[in-house]
């Protein structure tokens, strides 16, 4: 107690050395108690008396699970550079069983083979391996690209569109409005911005949704105001502050509605979204590929001096 004593009496003396101080102390003062005294006014305002309220919303997004289709230039490119590497390649063990193999055989159509060479390890021969394997590929059977959600177009599963990113939209009511929209929940005192989006990520599922946020800055910000209905002087709109995260596990599909969430790509963003804030969150969404050429520059023109060069090389050689 003694010590804010000395600091009080310090600043007072000061004060008196410099009469503008003084009464800038004095006006403060006396300012505190008439704000705290006047009817319809908070005197510590969550958002420290500012009409805009501060949310943070969650950009929930599913990586993709399987590689994308290869573009035209990069079917083409992969085609050349595995004719590269067979011309240029060496024999693995199994290629150079095969030729010993063959000139064995060969040995034996011409009657000087000896059965001595022969190697009680080389029972078995390279073409029974082939055939062995060639056994096990034909029982291997890839699942299809295209999944029964992507058959039936439910935009409620995580099984749909599986090589490209999906953000989780929701339906939350504004007024008398429904609206999609990332989920968010408001802000509180004492907490960061990414808290909140933590918090509004605990707010989806009873079961535990596991995501992963990237950074503890906001990857983006939208500004709205509410509807004139609803509009008040101390509550005008909100502000927005977009925290991008990647889902690690958890499903939504039993937690909420079937019609009150979707998860969605890039191009389907337009169908749901407000064309303001469809703006803000194209800018936070990869897209699903970057293009295989631009410009007008073809496959053709690319690759032509790269297969001229591997063609001049294998004359030289």
């Amino acid at each position: 107690m003694a010590a804010p004593m000395r600091k009080m009496l310090h600043g007072t003396a000061r004060s008196l050395e410099c009469p503008w101080r003084l009464r800038t102390l004095c006006a403060a003062a006396t300012a505190a108690p008439a704000a705290a005294a006047t009817p319809g006014k908070s005197a510590a305002s969550p958002n420290g008396g500012s009409p805009w309220r501060l949310l943070g919303a969650l950009c929930l997004q599913r990586p993709p699970v399987i590689s994308q289709p290869l573009s035209p230039l990069q079917v083409e490119m992969a085609e050349l550079l595995e004719q590269i590497e067979v011309e240029k390649s060496r024999y693995s063990d199994h290629e150079i069983r095969a030729l010993e193999e063959a000139q064995r055989l060969e040995r034996k159509k011409a009657d000087i083979y000896d059965s001595d060479d022969d190697d009680e390890k080389d029972i078995l021969l390279v073409q029974d391996l082939e055939d062995t394997w060639e056994q096990k590929f034909l029982q291997f059977k890839p699942e299809p690209r295209v999944t029964e959600a992507d058959k039936k177009n439910d935009q409620t599963s995580l099984h749909r569109k599986l090589d490209q990113n999906l953000v989780l939209l929701v339906k939350e009511k504004l007024g008398d409005q429904e609206t999609w929209m990332l989920p968010y929940a408001e802000w509180q005192v004492g907490e960061t911005l990414r808290g909140t989006a933590e918090r509004a990520l605990a707010t989806l599922s009873q079961n535990s949704v596991e995501a992963k946020f990237l950074g503890n800055a906001p990857c983006g910000y939208y500004k709205f105001k509410f509807p004139q209905a609803f509009r008040t002087e101390n509550s005008i709109g909100a502000k927005v502050f977009f925290f991008k995260a990647l889902l690690q596990s958890g499903n939504l599909s039993q937690a909420r509605k079937k019609n009150d969430h979707a998860w969605v790509s890039k191009e389907e963003l337009g169908d749901y979204l407000k064309p303001k804030y469809l703006a803000q969150m194209r800018k936070q969404v990869k897209p699903p590929y970057r293009r295989a050429y631009r410009g007008g520059v073809t496959c053709q023109k690319v690759l032509e001096p790269v297969k001229a060069g591997v063609e001049a090389k294998i004359l030289v050689f």
